[in-house]
């Protein structure tokens, strides 16, 4: 899961002022964590505090964690701000959230509804998914939970179902023709592209079905965790989001992250993202760490 955070902020810089060179500087001053990596430990918390894995907590985790953490880098897509920021608002700008057929429907205490987005975002913040689970099933199943709270479109759905399903995969020994296989049947994603023809042709794209496979895709033609990092982030776009979803595979797949890169990362964290990423190499219970993401823990 550290995989996805370091990804993020090495893309933080380049998301709005994109490189195509291969060799770019990997940290600077200004690198640091985006919304991608706060609604990653959201999910790896919830994860954690709910065995239930319930609409509702994941709806506490992802507000909690959105109002408590600063995002010195990036900042949530509109939808997702007004979900978190202004649910009052929803029933105004997507009606149709709230018709009797449209699922998933939760008992949310604030009239939070998912609005029918394939945008990426459920697929960046699903990397520990992918980690916690000891049956692809399972991961499947819980991954689709965790986008459809918000990004209930099949496209965004999918997108996250595809991601955790590539970490799982790599993290237990499947090969890369294995997994391309898999996801190409699976999910219909083109993954016969090369790292090549998406640094000269991709651009900018915030859509599930535009970012997952090419994430994958700087993950299969990688030969290394960093190698992976440097091909999601010369394609262009939306690099934080593109290396946050190839450093969760790479990592499972690789094993190791360069020190340098670990060290770089950590050193921009808040404390609570310290705290679980050690709760989920252990998996157990976050009641047992006796803490909670309040504003005093996470900035002190």
């Amino acid at each position: 899961m550290l995989g996805a955070i370091v990804g993020d902020t090495v893309g933080s810089i380049y998301e709005f002022n994109n490189t195509k060179d291969y060799n770019f500087e990997m940290f600077t001053d200004r690198s640091g964590y985006t919304d991608d990596s706060i609604m990653t430990m959201a999910v790896a918390y919830w994860l954690l505090k709910d065995p239930e894995h319930k609409y509702e907590t994941l709806e506490e985790a992802m507000v909690m964690f959105a109002k408590n953490c600063s995002c010195p880098n990036g900042g949530y897509g509109e939808m997702f701000y007004i979900w978190l920021f202004m649910p009052w608002s929803l029933k105004e700008i997507c009606p149709k959230a709230f018709d009797d057929d449209f699922f998933p429907k939760y008992d949310s205490p604030d009239g939070r509804v998912p609005y029918n987005s394939w945008g990426n975002g459920s697929a960046m913040r699903v990397s520990a998914v992918g980690w916690f689970f000891d049956t692809l099933e399972e991961t499947e199943r819980v991954a689709k939970i965790s986008a459809e709270i918000t990004h209930n479109h099949p496209e965004g759905i999918k997108g996250a179902q595809a991601t955790a399903a590539s970490i799982w995969m790599a993290r237990n020994g499947k090969s890369k023709a294995e997994i391309k296989e898999y996801i190409e049947t699976m999910y219909e994603y083109d993954l016969d592209r090369t790292w090549e023809y998406l640094n000269q042709r991709y651009g900018w794209k915030s859509s599930c079905q535009e970012t997952v496979p090419e994430a994958i895709i700087a993950f299969l033609e990688s030969s290394s965790f960093e190698d992976a990092i440097r091909k999601a982030v010369s394609m262009g776009g939306d690099s934080d989001t593109l290396a946050c979803i190839t450093g969760g595979i790479a990592e499972a797949f690789y094993g190791e992250i360069p020190e340098y890169m670990i060290e770089a990362t950590r050193r921009v964290f808040p404390p609570i993202f310290h705290k679980i990423l050690d709760a989920m190499k252990v998996k157990r219970s976050y009641r047992l760490l006796n803490v909670e993401p309040n504003e005093k823990q996470i900035y002190d």
